[in-house]
């Protein structure tokens, strides 16, 4: 008899139906005037810290809701507000993905355009994108957008790209599916061209070249992670370009983490690279709370909720790729598995459950694998008052790790 997998019995399933489970949790991949914020006690606000002036460990937000419910409008406000809250507690970031064309992630197509409305209502947090899917754009058009912002913002933006990974979404540029990742690192050489003032030969009507600049000119380097889940190979080509890393706890462990970071330094040391200040932020599901007690009763249910329409995407990416897994022949029963094992896996030890003091522990065994940046997401379908709770909390952690780092900045 093998072991149960979280408490939960895979023997009660025939042995046909087990590998499909199994191999399905192997394949399962990560990728009008508002009301008034919530009254928190007022600190002083200061400036997002430029590279080298971090914190042992930056919290920040992360953003990624599902919209099943089909309300746009409530979810931007929330964010909004969430933002505002974080702003004035001295959390580090805030940041929002890129998604297209499915309610997983759904109120996300534009992250640029939701940054402006965050620039518009706070002073000194940072702006991140997490992430652009920069197959899916044309350079000229990202440096041009995400410039505009980073004037707005007064220098606070910063940007993941990611190769992508969903076949739909790439209607929007179907060349570049099979070669995103290849097309991912081209387009990021021009990229940074043009946000250093470069320009990039296009070809234009009439059988002309064209040497395109483009506007507004940025002030400073724009700062570039490249997301990877569990892909030793994406962290390695970002150590070789110099990039930060963004990664997730969703398909892999602490310690898987800590493998990658060991392969991402060393892959920087072998190019070149030898600048102190590259981060690694590490996205995980949040809820704190006064008492750690609260938590569980309070996120089992919607955190369930949003896991399955995670998995209804994972089934619509199964349905165009050769994974090994059919949708078809996943029965409720064995989707009803996969989702308990998914709730117990991220309550156990795949995201910060609990109360400050109970979380801190989890913490400490990212900052040893490298973590440099938590970013806690927190909209998961808790009631709002309970996520405003969420992010006081935070403000308390990034306090409690400031302290602890002796970083009293």
């Amino acid at each position: 008899m093998s072991a149960p997998i979280d408490g939960i019995d895979l023997d009660r399933l025939s042995p046909q139906r087990r590998e499909l489970v199994e191999r399905l949790l192997r394949q399962r991949q990560a990728g009008g005037a508002a009301p008034s914020t919530p009254s928190t006690p007022a600190r002083s606000a200061e400036p997002a810290a430029p590279p080298g002036r971090r914190p042992a460990l930056a919290v920040s937000l992360f953003f990624f809701s599902a919209d099943l419910d089909d309300a746009p409008a409530d979810k931007y406000d929330l964010v909004l507000r969430c933002a505002e809250l974080a702003d004035e507690l001295g959390l580090h970031a805030v940041w929002v993905p890129e998604r297209h064309f499915n309610p997983f992630g759904a109120p996300y197509p534009a992250p640029a355009v939701l940054l402006a409305a965050i620039a518009s209502r706070t002073r000194r947090i940072g702006l991140r994108a997490g992430s652009v899917v920069l197959p899916l754009h044309d350079p000229l058009l990202v440096a041009e957008e995400w410039g505009v912002l980073d004037a707005i913002s007064r220098g606070r933006v910063a940007l993941s790209l990611a190769s992508g990974w969903h076949a739909d979404d790439f209607v929007l540029d179907p060349d570049s599916y099979e070669r995103r990742k290849e097309v991912l690192t081209e387009r990021l050489a021009v990229l940074r061209t043009l946000w250093e003032g470069g320009s990039s030969l296009r070809a234009g009507p009439q059988g002309r070249t064209i040497e395109t600049r483009t506007y507004p000119r940025p002030a400073r380097p724009l700062e570039t992670w490249l997301t990877s889940s569990s892909n030793p190979q994406t962290w390695q080509t970002a150590g070789e370009l110099d990039l930060h890393v963004l990664t997730a706890m969703l398909e892999q462990t602490v310690d898987d983490i800590a493998e990658k970071v060991t392969l991402y330094r060393k892959a920087r040391a072998e190019a070149g690279h030898v600048s102190a200040d590259r981060q690694v932020t590490c996205m995980l599901h949040t809820h704190l709370a006064e008492r750690a007690e609260d938590v569980v009763p309070r996120v089992r249910e919607p955190l369930g909720r949003y896991l399955s329409a995670h998995l209804n995407l994972f089934e619509k990416f199964a349905a165009t790729q050769d994974v090994g897994v059919r949708p078809e022949d996943v029965t409720e029963a064995d989707r009803a598995l996969l989702l308990e094992h998914g709730l117990q896996r991220y309550l156990r030890q795949s995201g910060l459950f609990g109360s400050v003091q109970s979380c801190l522990p989890m913490v400490d065994r990212l900052v040893a694998a490298g973590v440099t940046e938590l970013g806690c997401l927190v909209d998961f379908g808790l009631p709002d008052e309970q996520v405003f709770e969420c992010v006081r909390q935070l403000g308390r952690l990034q306090e409690e790790v400031r302290d602890r780092a002796g970083d009293l900045r």
